[in-house]
């Protein structure tokens, strides 16, 4: 029997099946096409003939596919058997809530315990003490699944019995990135605009952005407490800087599509009564 089994070839499964036999184990893999196993079979790898073969093969399974559509057809080709009871599956394909709670279903009519999780890291970061990977799922299982997780990431960070809560909280995260994304490219066409360097911008953004982690970590803890007594930064001040963003583009004839929409929830906030509270009151404008 080999220690761990790996399903999926794209760059970030090759990554963690290399991960894994730079660590000594026995790996065996398994993908569509065989071609992207070559390199790691003269590794010492084994390659299993189908799905079945390979989730009997380990254990634990890792799946780390394109995405969840391409899970379900793999799943649809598992068959039931005496020999897959006890194994352990854990799914770091990206999906949302309801495709964990899909797969957890799937799993369980097979006597498979199930894990789902989320690489928060690019295949170049993996293997590091600070590479994040978010699990969820049975903590028993989580358990004993912790030490072979750990090859991959240092920062295993663990959510809870909720199957979904990995899921949840990528996406939540992925919304904080690409919301601070659309920021960014917008403030780059205003600097872009005035002729000034961008960046250098970017520089600046980089060196700013330990602070805000700080700061948003602080809002976090408001809103968990209810409590949005004026602790950081008053909810007023957001109005007034949000306005002045969008006004500055309106006068620099750029695109206002993005901080008009930002204005208009600090607005409305300001409207419902907040502007005394701290920042992170903007969540009850975002509940309504």
């Amino acid at each position: 029997m080999s220690d761990v089994t790996v399903i999926g070839l794209g760059a970030m499964g090759i990554t963690i099946a290399q991960l894994f036999i730079n660590q000594g184990l026995q790996v065996t893999l398994w993908n569509r096409s065989q071609n992207k196993a070559e390199n790691l079979i003269t590794q010492g790898a084994t390659f299993a003939t189908n799905i079945n073969e390979a989730l009997k093969a380990s254990p634990i399974t890792i799946m780390c596919v394109f995405d969840y559509a391409a899970a379900t057809e793999i799943f649809q080709n598992v068959e039931a058997s005496p020999n897959l009871a006890q194994r352990t599956l854990i799914q770091l394909t990206t999906g949302n809530p309801e495709d964990a709670r899909n797969a957890l279903l799937w799993a369980n009519t097979l006597g498979i315990h199930y894990l789902d999780g989320a690489i928060q890291a690019a295949p170049s970061q993996m293997g590091q003490s600070d590479t994040p990977i978010l699990l969820s799922g049975d903590e028993k299982v989580f358990r004993e699944s912790e030490k072979l997780l750990e090859i991959l990431a240092g920062n295993i960070i663990y959510l809870g019995g909720k199957i979904d809560a990995a899921a949840t909280v990528d996406a939540a995260t992925l919304s904080y990135v690409y919301g601070a994304m659309t920021g960014f490219t917008h403030g780059a066409r205003m600097v872009e605009v005035a002729g000034l360097d961008v960046a250098q911008f970017g520089k600046i953004v980089k060196e700013i952005s330990p602070s805000f982690g700080e700061f948003f970590q602080h809002e976090g803890n408001v809103i968990q407490s209810g409590d949005f007594t004026i602790s950081e930064s008053p909810m007023r001040i957001s109005v007034v800087a949000t306005e002045r963003i969008l006004q500055s583009s309106i006068d620099a004839n750029i695109n206002t599509e993005i901080p008009a929409f930002i204005a208009d929830l600090f607005k409305r906030a300001d409207s419902a009564g907040l502007g005394d509270k701290e920042a992170a009151a903007l969540i009850e404008v975002i509940r309504d």
